[in-house]
């Protein structure tokens, strides 16, 4: 009998141990191609995770959409189903409306401008208005100035926009600013776009130069128009589900790995928004400059419809902006 108590109290020793022991594996989507400065980061993230709650969190991610494009993941995230994304702004804007404002037309200067207003009091309310449907802001990433492209012609002035079929992720800002230049804009999916390019379902579209190089969007587009129509986060997303089920010390450590990771995907993106011009250039592509005040009286009407919507966050984010 003393054996048999003896044994049982081993067996559940060990039991114990290997429970508290046990790493617990959490999922990180994303849409970014294979060394986007997101896929970089989320991998530089979860290496973080890992070595900063030693051991006891590991983070497997999937990139290219493969645990789902990002309107998917913040649906999965929500119900509890899968823990993190490094998700488009646009996106996370069809659940947290708020993220909208971010991308208002021709808010800042460059993407130094951007980082220093978002790391602020305008951060701190998105992730309060984040929290309320069921997610946490971890950190805001970059995901750069937008840019157009299409096969029509170089866009020059807002004029030239005019008539040309844009393909806009699924945001109500973006499609807004294009609407006020004169374009015929659509949303789809990223993971969509490169074909509906190539088969002429659309004649442009706008992204961050690192996104149209690294997702080959330059082999289906003759023109780039540097616009710069609008600046864009990657918000790095948790499950708020997921979140409360975590350890203080390990909340800590991955916020503290999101914010370290978030430096390397800002020194990517400030590095690739001049090196890609090159590159672009030489793959083909005819890049031009355009008459950026012509294109930010055009889209006046935006300021005006979003702050009679979100009057007191609107004015923040101006007021920030000007402050930098």
């Amino acid at each position: 009998m003393k054996k048999t108590l003896i044994a049982l109290t081993a067996t559940l020793a060990l039991a114990t141990a290997s429970t508290s022991w046990a790493q617990q594996v959490l999922r990180l989507s994303h849409n970014a191609a294979p060394g986007n400065p997101k896929a970089v980061a989320s991998q530089k993230f979860a290496e973080l995770v890992e070595q900063k709650t030693e051991g006891r969190v590991k983070v497997e991610v999937g990139g290219s959409a493969q645990f789902g494009d990002d309107v998917e993941s913040l649906t999965n995230m929500r119900l509890g189903s899968l823990a993190f994304s490094t998700n488009s702004q646009g996106s996370t804007a069809g659940v947290v409306p708020e993220f909208n404002l971010v991308g208002l037309p021709f808010l800042f200067r460059d993407l130094e401008h951007a980082y220093k207003v978002v790391d602020g009091p305008v951060g701190a309310k998105l992730d309060e208005a984040a929290n309320k449907k069921g997610l946490v802001v971890l950190a805001l990433w970059d995901n750069g100035i937008r840019h157009t492209s299409n096969n029509k012609r170089p866009i020059v002035k807002p004029e030239d926009l005019q008539g040309i079929k844009v393909r806009t992720p699924p945001d109500a800002m973006t499609l807004d600013i294009f609407k006020a230049l004169g374009a015929n804009p659509g949303p789809l999916a990223f993971s969509e776009l490169y074909i509906a390019l190539q088969q002429g379902v659309f004649d442009g579209q706008e992204n961050p130069l690192m996104n149209i190089y690294s997702s080959k969007l330059f082999e289906v587009q003759k023109y780039i128009s540097l616009t710069g129509h609008k600046y864009e986060t990657t918000p790095l997303l948790a499950s708020k589900m997921i979140w409360a089920g975590l350890s203080e010390a390990d909340q800590a450590a991955i916020k503290a790995a999101a914010v370290e990771a978030g430096k390397l995907n800002r020194e990517m993106s400030l590095a690739a928004d001049t090196e890609l011009r090159t590159k672009l250039t030489e793959a083909g592509v005819e890049i031009n400059e355009i008459d950026q005040a012509a294109f930010a009286a055009k889209t006046k009407p935006v300021y005006d419809k979003w702050s009679k919507q979100y009057p007191e966050l609107v004015e923040l984010i101006v007021s920030e902006a000007g402050k930098q």
